[in-house]
């Protein structure tokens, strides 16, 4: 089989080289993109600090597929695993609430030690962390409010557990030589039409600014601040809106996080990217799959991932943004939907840096918009599968379906029997 994938990326170098594509060097830069994977898919956003404490703050994770992680340990194995079917060295998205410590800790109380068995382990695989303050799923956000909260006892818990979080975040940095991206999202809003929008906005306002008061070595850590326009339970008004967001981010020099899911059903991401990048710091993208609602499906090559690969690739955008995943799905095998939004992201992106964006730009630019249609539109059978595969054999993980193989045989020996 390896000498048929050989041939046919051969093959496929050379008709991608007459448009002036060289595959390998495509290659060589796809193998240093780095997408970061999040960890929540693993155990359905539970965590281990407050396991007993119902999921809240809109979230909802369906399904009851055995296997599910109930300790670090089995987490992290989990983890391995499905990287072990993943081309590349990427890295790994923690919540606060992923602490590993047998410690009773308050979230406002987290410190980096809490998480040294992480660091331990992605020394040992070769990863990166990133991070996230966990506003949910916690008593003292039962009543859907957080950074933004009218009680400042209430609100100053919420901003200490931020500020606790940017000091892990920049102990992971310090500690992997990778930058870690530490984003802000908070569940804040409500149910019905509220009388007053912006006192809500002013406390977040205030509170952000006494989170990020305290300065950090931005080569260890890089604050990013996440938007939404509704969730279950905040259907009227979100406090933390994508207008909020970019004014803060680009205002306070922070990444603005843009997740595929978090803006109406006829939005997309892929049209933002362009304008947030001319005037902010960084992007960081949470690439998700929207259904109807912010619903956190397992990414697929749709037409929306597509052109958010398109829009980094096109626009020189990869040194200047984060990619990273959120989605969660308890209805199919966890381990394969990280293998199968892992691979996706990657494989869009591929797919995109294997366009004629040079020859493409030019016929724009002559007005000669035939040629851009064409050309366009017959690269889509350009056979970048066979590229793919190659790239897969390179890196040392099965080619196609293959890898399901594996995470079945894992399922039999190690999931269905917690």
């Amino acid at each position: 089989m390896q000498d048929q994938i050989q041939r046919n990326y051969e093959e496929a170098k050379k008709q991608y080289a007459e448009h002036g594509i060289d595959t390998d060097k495509v290659l060589e830069e796809l193998a240093n993109i780095k997408v970061s994977v999040h960890c929540w898919q693993g155990d359905d956003v539970r965590g281990f600090l407050n396991r007993d404490q119902e999921l809240t703050g809109g979230i909802s994770v369906t399904g009851n597929y055995p296997g599910a992680a109930r300790t670090p340990d089995e987490l992290r194995q989990d983890m391995e695993k499905a990287f072990s079917l993943i081309p590349g060295k990427h890295k790994v998205n923690l919540h606060a609430i992923y602490a590993d410590t047998d410690e009773k800790v308050e979230l406002d109380e987290l410190e980096p030690k809490h998480f040294q068995s992480w660091v331990d382990w992605a020394k040992e695989q070769g990863l990166g962390l990133d991070f996230n303050p966990t506003c949910f799923s916690h008593e003292k956000s039962e009543d859907g409010f957080t950074l933004s909260h009218p009680d400042p006892a209430i609100r100053q818990f919420w901003i200490d557990h931020c500020k606790a979080a940017r000091r892990i975040g920049a102990f992971f940095g310090e500690q992997l030589g990778q930058t870690c991206i530490t984003n802000v999202w908070i569940p804040d809003g409500f149910k019905d039409h509220p009388v007053d929008r912006l006192a809500p906005r002013q406390r977040l306002k205030d509170a952000l600014d006494e989170v990020f008061a305290e300065e950090l070595n931005p080569a260890h850590n890089l604050d990013a601040v996440e938007s939404k326009l509704f969730g279950i339970g905040s259907e009227a008004y979100v406090v933390g809106s994508h207008e909020f967001y970019m004014g803060y981010g680009i205002a306070n020099n922070k990444l603005i996080c843009l997740d595929a899911g978090h803006f109406h059903p006829t939005e997309v991401i892929s049209n933002k990217l362009s304008s947030l990048a001319l005037f902010s710091p960084g992007i960081l993208l949470h690439v998700s799959r929207p259904m109807r609602w912010d619903s956190d499906h397992v990414v697929i090559m749709d037409d929306e991932l597509l052109e958010i690969a398109r829009e980094l690739v096109r626009g020189n955008l990869l040194e200047k943004a984060y990619i990273g995943l959120d989605f969660f799905d308890a209805s199919i095998n966890r381990v394969a939907a990280w293998v199968i939004g892992t691979r996706n992201t990657i494989k869009a992106l591929l797919r995109a840096m294997l366009e004629p964006i040079d020859k493409l730009r030019q016929a724009e630019l002559e007005g000669d918009y035939t040629t851009r249609l064409a050309l366009t539109e017959e690269f889509k059978t350009y056979p970048f599968g066979a590229v793919w595969d190659y790239y897969c054999v390179k890196m040392g993980v099965p080619v196609r379906e293959t890898w399901l193989d594996e995470v079945k045989k894992y399922e039999q020996d190690v999931l269905l029997k917690r």
